[in-house]
Order: C-alpha cells, then structure tokens, then sequence
C-alpha cells in the first residue's frame, strides 16, 4: 500500500479561516514594519526560522517573514516580502510588495477593515487589497 501527500489538501488547510491582504509600498521591509508597529501598536518581527526558501533558475531565492502574535489571542499576523533580487514569491501578483496573512483566529470585517484604512494612510503605500485565496495560484510558495 502506497501513501500518498496530498499536497493541494495540505494547502487548503493552511489557509483556512485567514485573511490575505496584497500591499505595494515604496519601503524596504524594516521600513515598513517599523511604521505598521508605530501606528498600529503591533511588534512585527523578523522571523528567520519560517523564510521561505525557493529554487529557480538553479538559483536560490530568500523570501523573508515578519510575525507578530496577538496579546490574549491566537491571532497571529505574518507579513511576507513578495519579491527577491528579480523573483517573486507569488507571481501572480508581481505588483505586491508585501502579503499580509492573518491566521489561527477569525479576523472581522470591521478590524481587517481598519488595518486596510490605517495601512493605506501609511507614507509610501501606494495600495492595500484584500485578496482570496482563490486568486492565490502559488499556494504552496507561502506554506512554511
């Protein structure tokens, strides 16, 4: 008898119950987190034990992953750089700087709504849209 991975099925999990929201900025990733933890109040922070490392091109490519957990809360938020040196992390959105995944708690309209508001305000974001996780053809790229 043959196991077999699903890997599509492992995919869906993750990003059950999450909201994605896509963020083009004209900041390096610690200038943009440093302004999300000043106006938001959050403590992003670079996590290097989830960076998604990806092989292309016979190249190596480091996507790096800033989390910040809720106080109180399962809620925790991950911020994913969505471009290095040239490659992207989810080509289907080349456009996005940043892909912002809230997880493991649900996140209402009127909060994702705020962070969208306050986000948007920030200096040097161009864009904030929520996406689907239908519009995500490169599930796989974000699992960690």
């Amino acid at each position: 008898m043959k196991l077999r991975l699903d890997v599509d099925e492992l995919n869906d999990d993750f990003f059950e119950e999450t909201r994605l929201l896509g963020i083009t900025a004209t900041l390096k990733n610690y200038q943009f987190c440093m302004q999300l933890n000043t106006n938001l109040g959050y403590d992003f922070r670079l996590n290097p034990e989830i960076e998604i490392h990806l092989r292309r091109k016979e190249r190596s490519y480091y996507f790096s992953i800033y989390q910040y957990k809720e106080v109180n809360s399962p809620l925790t938020h991950y911020l994913y750089q969505n471009q290095f040196d040239g490659e992207y992390l989810l080509p289907e959105f080349k456009h996005m700087d940043f892909i912002w995944l809230m997880k493991y708690d649900l996140v209402d309209d009127d909060k994702c709504n705020w962070i969208k508001q306050t986000v948007r305000n920030l200096s040097g974001v161009q864009l904030v849209a929520e996406l689907t996780n239908e519009q995500i053809k490169n599930k796989g790229n974000m699992v960690f």
